[in-house]
C-alpha cells in the first residue's frame, strides 16, 4: 500500500486532502500515521498488507487484553501482543463467590485503571480486579432503550455501573446497589466521570437490606438474582417492570414466587449469551399486572 507519513496530530485535517484513498483505513502507531495515497499522486513510501489476526480469542477493555477460558499458550500471548499492541494483556481464568471476583494473572505489560468507552459510556475499570463483560453490551443498551425519562429504577448488582450509567444517561433516576467494595469505589468515580450525580444513588451494600420506596423497573443482572426476588416484590407496583438474569440449560422459574406475592405479569424471555455447554444466560422481562 502507498502511503504518506504524517504527524498524529495532523490526521483529522489530512483526511480531507485530495490524495487521500478513503477507501482504506490509515494505520496508526504512536504518533504517526501511514495515511494511504489515491493513484496519480505523490507518496513517501510503502506499507506492507497487514496480515488477518486468525489467533486466540480476547477482548480489548480499554488498553488491555483479556483473555478467558483455558490459560494461553506464551505464542498466542505473542500473537495478540503483536497484532494489537496493547498496554498488558490479562488472563481471567474464573470468577469466585456471590460478587463474581475475578481470579486474574498478567501475562504481559501491566494493568491498573483505565478507561473503557462503549456506547457514549466511560468506564473506569481494573480488568484484573473486578469483573467487565462486554458480551452483555447490547442488553445494556437494550435496557436504555426501554427507560423513560424520570423513571425511578433500581440497580440491584450495579458493579462498577454496567446497566446504571445507560439508564441514567436514557433518563433515569437510579438506586444502584453493589456489595463488593472494590467494584462500589469505580460505580463512584464512574458517576463522577460520566457526571451522573444528580441521577444516581450509590449505596454499598445487600441490595436485599438497601430496596427502598418503590421502583418502576428493577434491574436484577446477577445470575442468582431470583434468590432476592420476593425482596424487590416489595418495592414495586402494577406496571412496575423486572429484568430478572439467570443461567443455565433454560431460565429459572419464577412464576411460583410471582403468585406467592400476590402479582400476575406477562414474561417474555431473552438469550443474553451462551455461558458453556449447553448453557445460557437468559433475562426474563417481567411486566407485573
Amino acid at each position: 500500500m502507498r502511503i504518506r507519513v504524517v504527524p498524529l496530530a495532523e490526521l483529522a485535517s489530512a483526511r480531507e486532502s485530495d490524495w487521500v484513498d478513503t477507501s482504506r483505513k490509515p494505520y496508526v502507531t504512536g504518533e504517526a500515521a501511514y495515511v494511504p495515497v489515491r493513484e496519480g499522486y505523490a507518496s513517501s513510501g510503502t506499507l506492507a498488507p497487514r496480515y488477518r489476526y486468525r489467533g486466540r480469542g480476547y477482548q480489548m477493555i480499554g488498553p488491555i487484553a483479556v483473555v478467558r477460558g483455558e490459560r494461553p499458550k506464551p505464542e498466542e500471548v505473542t500473537q495478540i501482543v503483536d497484532w494489537q499492541h496493547p498496554k498488558g494483556v490479562v488472563w481471567v481464568s474464573s470468577h469466585s463467590g456471590v460478587c463474581r471476583v475475578p481470579t486474574t494473572e498478567v501475562l504481559y505489560g501491566s494493568t491498573g485503571d483505565v478507561i473503557h468507552r462503549e456506547s457514549g459510556i466511560s468506564f473506569c475499570i481494573d480488568p484484573s480486579n473486578v469483573m467487565f463483560s462486554q458480551g452483555n453490551r447490547t442488553e445494556k443498551m437494550r435496557i436504555a432503550s426501554l427507560v423513560r425519562n424520570g423513571e425511578r429504577v433500581a440497580d440491584m448488582y450495579a458493579g462498577i455501573g454496567y446497566f446504571t450509567l445507560p439508564v441514567a444517561r436514557a433518563g433515569a433516576i437510579v438506586h444502584a446497589m453493589e456489595i463488593n467494595p472494590v467494584a462500589f469505589r469505580y460505580l463512584e468515580k464512574n458517576i463522577v466521570l460520566n457526571q451522573f450525580s444528580d441521577r444516581i444513588m450509590a449505596s454499598c451494600g445487600d441490595c436485599r437490606d438497601l430496596l427502598s420506596g418503590e421502583y418502576d423497573r428493577v434491574i436484577m443482572g446477577h445470575f442468582d438474582s431470583a434468590a432476592a426476588l420476593l425482596q424487590a416484590l416489595s418495592h414495586v407496583h402494577p406496571g412496575s417492570v423486572l429484568h430478572v438474569h439467570s443461567a443455565g440449560h433454560q431460565p429459572h422459574d419464577i412464576t411460583g414466587q410471582l403468585n406467592a406475592a400476590g402479582f400476575e405479569a406477562e414474561i417474555s424471555v431473552r438469550v443474553v449469551k451462551k455461558t458453556g455447554p449447553h448453557c445460557w444466560h437468559y433475562v426474563q422481562d417481567v411486566t407485573l399486572a
